[in-house]
């Protein structure tokens, strides 16, 4: 008798819980598009500014970004006095980066601007329609993220190159990335994990605290503290100088 209550109470968990992870990609991206904000809020922010604290390999520094939606990504990164700018916008990416010998700027090539030129929307490469724009994405499961069974999401753009997304299935937040960039002339996997989400007024959901892992040899933490939502920005500002 004991074995077939235990069968009567398994069976339904056991349905639930395969009713729980039956989720599509689409689904999870439209969750978390939804758990940023929403489409009717995200649409009515055009620019968003962050200023923030920064430690790169113990060493102290700033960072502040601007983002024009639609026009352009820039971050301006300052430790012990020494500027590097990374810089995107609709077109083109440049950066200025005194750490790897540039003091001028520098136009990026193609393999490192591509895959962050959706940088410069509200959302990233999740505004808008993947399918129509010629993304391909695909669920591959769960796997964790520290503490969080994370759903894994494959996302191959139309220059064929790969980006991996985990999503936070109780918050559908974002929770890490994994894209692989050219730094330098050489190919190195970026993981980027987000934290300690929280929505500024007028504003959308977003990471305060921000870890980036830059090929196991180059590693930087940000933690924000000051957001301004819809500030007029001179889209000047996004090009090369």
């Amino acid at each position: 008798m004991k074995q077939i209550r235990f069968f009567l109470f398994a069976v339904p968990a056991l349905l639930l819980a395969t009713l729980i992870s039956a989720q599509t990609a689409d689904e999870i991206i439209a969750n978390y598009m939804n758990a940023l904000g929403g489409k009717d809020q995200i649409t009515q922010v055009s620019s968003v500014f962050t200023e923030g604290t920064l430690d790169v390999m113990g060493n102290q520094g700033t960072v502040k970004t601007t983002l024009l939606s639609g026009k352009g990504y820039k971050q301006e990164i300052d430790v012990m006095g020494t500027l590097v700018v990374m810089c995107i916008n609709d077109s083109m990416g440049w950066q200025i980066n005194p750490m790897g010998g540039n003091y001028n700027a520098e136009k990026m090539a193609d393999s490192q601007y591509k895959p962050g030129r959706d940088m410069i929307f509200i959302g990233g490469p999740f505004n808008g329609d993947l399918a129509a724009r010629g993304f391909k994405v695909e669920l591959m499961g769960q796997e964790m993220v520290g503490m969080t069974n994370a759903y894994k999401i494959n996302v191959v753009s139309p220059e064929n190159m790969l980006s991996v997304y985990y999503f936070d299935p109780e918050t559908w937040y974002l929770v890490k990335s994994v894209q692989n960039y050219d730094m330098m002339g050489q190919s190195m996997e970026v993981v980027v994990n987000y934290s300690n989400y929280q929505k500024p007024e007028n504003g959308y959901a977003m990471p305060f605290s921000i870890e980036t892992n830059y090929g196991g040899q180059f590693f930087l933490s940000a933690k924000i503290n000051k957001v301004e939502i819809n500030q007029p920005i001179d889209p000047a500002i996004f090009a090369m100088p």
